[in-house]
């Protein structure tokens, strides 16, 4: 009975932590969706998170810092950057600390399942083109709770 008791905990606890080495690459074809089991994205308009793009306006080798942040903690998340035009898959991503690129598909996921209170993305526009770009992905809070079809915000500046 203990033993059993023990693996059902040790379940619950597993789910409950992120994937430890971020999203798998084959999530850049599965519409940007966590694979969860049976579980769905929530909806949009709860999201508690904001993810702000410093632009959408890219020349040749330009950086655009793309920050997740909120008044909660989250576990994961899987950006994603795309030509606004063509919505192909455009750019690279910088690797940093707790990163993983997915070179792939111009992504970028967290590497680790540990709490996090903000991510700071840097994306590197290809040094052969100009134009608009949009980043979207998803955010995880833990396993069975995530948000999926974000786009990031670009603010507004005032003069």
């Amino acid at each position: 009975m203990l033993r059993k008791v023990l693996l059902v905990v040790s379940f619950v606890l597993s789910l409950t932590t992120g994937l430890p080495d971020g999203a798998p690459p084959d999530t850049c074809v599965k519409n940007n969706r966590p694979n969860h089991g049976k579980t769905t994205s929530q909806p949009i308009h709860t999201l508690p998170y904001q993810v702000v793009a410093s632009s959408n306006v890219y020349g040749p080798g330009t950086t655009i810092h793309v920050t997740i942040s909120g008044g909660d903690v989250f576990r994961g998340f899987f950006i994603q950057a795309r030509d606004a035009q063509t919505n192909e898959w455009i750019g690279e991503w910088q690797q940093s600390a707790n990163t993983q690129t997915i070179p792939e598909c111009s992504a970028i996921t967290h590497a680790d399942p540990k709490d996090k209170v903000q991510a700071t993305l840097i994306w590197q526009a290809p040094s052969n083109k100009q134009g608009q770009v949009y980043f979207t992905g998803a955010v995880v809070k833990d396993y069975g709770t995530y948000w999926t079809d974000i786009i990031a915000q670009i603010p507004v500046y005032q003069h």
